[in-house]
């Protein structure tokens, strides 16, 4: 299952408006350590389907997000709860780390 993509016109319903927590995945094509993510981020994806919503949002397509969200490196990926950010991880992370953050808002 491949991981939905977000932009600044379906942000606010796909993530802020969320019923379920949303793990938002700030990346861009040019970036090595997102893409050797990704599958770590489609996994995830597949696994907590109907738990956690998961998406990407390229931030060369959508800066403002990325600038409100005040995103300086990438990956960043953004635990989003009722519309609120609640944990943050930056960088390359394992996937039990971002399991564990999930966890807390399943």
């Amino acid at each position: 299952m491949a991981t939905k993509e977000v932009n600044s016109s379906s942000f606010e319903a796909e993530v802020l408006q969320s019923e379920l927590p949303v793990l938002v995945d700030f990346w861009a094509p040019w970036c090595g350590p997102c893409k050797a993510l990704t599958p770590t981020i489609d996994k995830l994806a597949a696994e907590l389907d109907g738990k956690v919503k998961i998406v990407k949002l390229n931030i060369d397509e959508s800066p403002e997000i990325a600038g409100k969200y005040s995103i300086m490196s990438i990956p960043t990926l953004l635990i989003f709860d009722k519309g609120n950010v609640s944990e943050q991880l930056v960088g390359l992370v394992q996937k039990e780390k971002i399991i564990d953050k999930l966890n807390k808002h399943i």
